[in-house]
């Protein structure tokens, strides 16, 4: 899954806490929230700060759009843990401080090959079209 699919596909599943998500789609929106990060976070400097008069709409908007990807960022960890086979509920150990350390790693594991209780597998070619067109994944 490339860059450009992986967004559309987490804007696509929205609020969709079943089935599971490769790492790919994954890191791909973690870099896309990053970056929207960075991009505020640079306009902030650019227009001058907490004592310019437009820094007010610019953090205003800022809380817009980091609200608008909260769920789907939700979402899409939900999914990834249950690629790994883990409920969706372990991602509650990031509330422990010292549990971000498994969540990255089992985030960053391979995904459980073929079917497992969550779904089918994200990788696999069913429903893929055919032809040379058709990339494989190491995932």
């Amino acid at each position: 899954m490339n860059f450009s699919d992986a967004i559309v596909s987490n804007f696509k599943r929205y609020v969709d806490f079943n089935g599971r998500s490769a790492r790919s789609e994954y890191w791909w929106w973690i870099l896309f929230t990053f970056g929207i990060g960075f991009v505020f976070g640079l306009l902030e400097v650019i227009v001058g700060g907490p004592n310019s008069p437009m820094y007010g709409a610019v953090v205003g908007l800022s809380y817009l759009v980091n609200l608008g990807v909260f769920l789907p960022s939700l979402a899409v960890a939900v999914r990834r843990l249950h690629d790994t086979n883990r409920s969706g509920w372990w991602y509650l150990i990031v509330f422990t401080i010292i549990g971000v350390i498994p969540l990255i790693i089992w985030f960053a594991a391979r995904g459980t090959v073929g079917d497992n209780q969550y779904g089918s597998d994200p990788l696999s070619d069913a429903g893929a079209p055919a032809g040379p067109a058709q990339s494989t994944w190491v995932n």
